[in-house]
């Protein structure tokens, strides 16, 4: 049987630390190459869905003098919550988790964040936010997804020097910057795809946090899609576990972001700093206008925009950067 050993990037605050994975009796979807060119790409993106994880199996993680040992649930994932106060310097720091079954042995390292002391975390959807994904066109996405490798993957202009912007904002000190992550609807199949895109495309490093892996052709057919509460489940919980800084969320108008973010708004009245939607179609959604200014009403600054240069714009306005 083979064994394999996903894992994620973790994070820490000063009471709790979280890490996160899965494990397979199969190569992991990261093993799989993403720049290859016609029907080799196809290839490598249909295996990435077709795979097998391990449920009940033990795993241990072991970070600096912690060890601790759960199991994987019914998809193979797993995930450490543990009750951590020892002192942590700020950035990212390296952890193991490993895996035994019938004699066969695996080890693998990951990398979790302790956020440098700031006012500002950014939380960003990316299909259509940053990653053009043409998520309204169900069949036009699949046939990006199957035919466009990882170096013909576009990104919106002007969106890299605006995230920068935001990573460094209120940062004075050598090699400090304000935390960011990821959310999105995506699987987890496409982890390493959104890791290896945001750091060819230099986007801040960020928490990577997206929906419940798929494991057969069948799933792939309607990635994406489905109810988008695991987003707002997420958002919530990065929230709750940095409650001392105020957040801007990024998302864009082709799904449900500006209703997910209105209810964070209203949840956290005093976190969250400003909203910026990207607008994806050729004109604004009425619908997305209102919701935009219940928000405004809340006291929460808001940018509908379709170019990021009036995001960089709108971030100057209220002196966020």
């Amino acid at each position: 049987m083979k064994l394999d050993i996903k894992l994620y990037r973790g994070y820490v605050n000063d009471q709790e630390l979280i890490v996160f994975g899965h494990v397979f009796s199969s190569w992991a979807p990261d093993k799989y190459e993403i720049d290859r060119r016609g029907y080799r790409h196809a290839k490598s993106v249909i295996k990435m869905f077709t795979i097998d994880p391990i449920k009940n199996v033990k795993i241990t993680l072991k970070f600096k003098d912690l060890t601790v040992t759960t199991k994987t649930l019914d998809d193979g994932y797993f995930r450490f919550t543990i009750p951590y106060n020892v002192f942590l310097e700020s950035g990212w720091h390296k952890y193991s988790v490993s895996c035994y079954i019938n004699g066969k042995g695996i080890v693998e390292q990951g990398e979790l964040l302790k956020p440098f002391k700031s006012k500002l975390g950014i939380i960003s959807d990316i299909d259509d936010t940053f990653l053009i994904s043409h998520t309204n066109n169900i069949f036009k996405k699949l046939y990006v997804i199957l035919t466009q490798n990882i170096n013909n993957r576009e990104i919106y202009d002007d969106v890299v020097p605006h995230y920068q912007a935001l990573s460094r904002a209120g940062q004075e000190e050598e090699g400090a910057f304000n935390s960011f992550f990821y959310v999105s609807s995506s699987e987890w199949n496409l982890y390493q795809f959104i890791l290896q895109f945001a750091r060819m495309h230099e986007l801040p490093k960020a928490i990577i946090k997206l929906k419940k892996i798929k494991t057969g052709l069948a799933d792939f057919l309607f990635t994406g899609r489905g109810g988008h509460d695991h987003k707002f489940i997420k958002i919530k919980d990065i929230v709750s576990f940095y409650p001392h800084l105020q957040y801007v969320l990024m998302g864009d108008d082709s799904q449900q972001d500006p209703h997910l973010y209105e209810r964070i708004c209203k949840i956290f009245p005093k976190n969250i700093k400003a909203i910026y939607i990207r607008q994806t179609s050729r004109r604004q959604k009425r619908k997305v206008q209102e919701v935009l200014q219940n928000i405004e009403d809340l006291g929460v600054a808001t940018c509908y925009f379709d170019e990021s240069g009036k995001a960089i714009d709108h971030s100057k306005k209220i002196g966020i950067v």
